[in-house]
């Protein structure tokens, strides 16, 4: 085991784990940050996306000896207050049913958005392609995006 310190949403954080622990576990289970889920283990859902430097990364696969002196935000660190872009239009468009794919879906889109702050919904579509939800609530999300993009 080893000591690793962790910038994780603008705070330095430590966590005594093995250099291959997963980043998914070291921010849930030894930090308490439990807003990134846990889905498939395999990088295959994208419930457990955070971002890495600003660009969306599967936490399940990424192991914590590869995050150095990279920045680490999960959901807990996007807003302070829950007011993201996003997070509004999640709301205003009533996205969520079960909820539980929701952080990796607003990770992802939080990435596309700053990357692209005015993209089109074909490239809404293929930039959340990669995120499952049970619930089936894809359109919803598409357009909380584009929502969300008119509003940064």
């Amino acid at each position: 085991m080893a000591i690793y310190k962790l910038q994780v949403n603008g705070k330095t954080l430590q966590a005594d784990v093995e250099a291959d622990t997963p980043l998914l576990w070291v921010l849930r289970d030894h930090l308490g940050l439990v807003g990134t889920k846990y889905g498939c283990g395999i990088a295959q859902c994208g419930s457990c996306t955070v971002h890495v430097n600003g660009s969306a990364t599967r936490s399940c696969v990424y192991p914590v000896s590869a995050v150095g002196n990279s920045q680490v935000l999960t959901i807990e660190g996007l807003s302070e207050k829950g007011d993201h872009p996003l997070q509004l239009a999640w709301d205003e468009i009533d996205v969520a049913q079960c909820g539980y794919c929701q952080s990796g879906q607003i990770m992802t889109a939080a990435a596309l958005l700053k990357q692209n702050p005015k993209p089109s919904m074909d490239e809404i579509e293929v930039t959340m392609n990669g995120n499952i939800c049970r619930c089936g609530a894809y359109h919803r999300i598409r357009d909380a995006v584009k929502l969300a993009s008119s509003k940064i």
